[in-house]
């Protein structure tokens, strides 16, 4: 609970024993349907190249800083750029199926001594639409995270990608605030949504999220039996 200090001012909980979080690792994440593993441009590139081009047009990049890459070159460099900055623990997504790359994410605006952190530079492919990989990618990051002693997890978009925001809040990330003239991106302004889910919270989000990707939640097609909605209620 909020205190009243000497000055009659009320000041903040007390985070008892608090030395910061810890480093995020460079590591693989193993989940039902697929594995996180660090990013990498000789092994990743071409899968992520083909992956993206399975799509009939741009507009799933629209949003993004980067441009969909025109050839295997360029998505090596693309994700050379990713992989060698120090300041991400960028990932590919791999299909435990296939055993093939089909999305790329990274932890990024790491704040080790706040225990904040973001999931960002979110690019999947249409390998993954209306698959559990988005979902169960984002779940490995958020239990590796709140794992690791982090306080609070961001997830950051332009506020006209409603598809963006409304994915974050079905995984159960908060609402806080629209950033006006926050970036210029592709020449254009960018207003930007901020969500969060902070380590109070991810017990009951965890919990969710996992009756979800359960095996039995799925038909022999692939159908979900109960939506996230209908998860929660449980």
């Amino acid at each position: 609970m909020p205190e009243i200090n000497l000055y009659g001012q009320t000041v903040g909980d007390v985070v008892a024993d608090w030395n910061g979080a810890a480093v995020l690792p460079r590591e693989t994440l193993i989940g039902q349907y697929c594995r996180l593993v660090p990013l990498d441009a000789d092994s990743h590139a071409a899968d992520l190249f083909d992956a993206y081009a399975q799509a009939p047009d741009d507009r799933d990049w629209t949003w993004l800083a980067s441009s969909r890459p025109t050839s295997v070159e360029a998505a090596a460099c693309w994700v050379e750029v990713k992989s060698t900055d120090a300041s991400l623990v960028p990932y590919a997504v791999i299909e435990q199926r296939s055993g093939r790359a089909v999305g790329l994410v990274c932890f990024m605006a790491i704040e080790r001594e706040h225990g904040s952190v973001e999931i960002g530079h979110v690019t999947w492919s249409p390998r993954m639409k209306n698959t559990v990989l988005g979902t169960e990618s984002i779940w490995l990051l958020l239990r590796q995270a709140f794992a690791l002693g982090y306080r609070r997890v961001e997830w950051k978009c332009d506020s006209l990608n409603t598809a963006s925001r409304r994915a974050a809040e079905r995984l159960g990330f908060i609402f806080e605030g629209r950033f006006r003239q926050k970036i210029v991106r592709k020449g254009r302004n960018r207003d930007s949504d901020w969500l969060s889910m902070i380590d109070s919270e991810w017990p009951q989000c965890d919990a969710v999220l996992q009756r979800w990707l359960a095996a039995d939640n799925f038909d022999e097609k692939g159908r979900q039996r109960r939506s996230m909605a209908e998860c929660q209620q449980v």
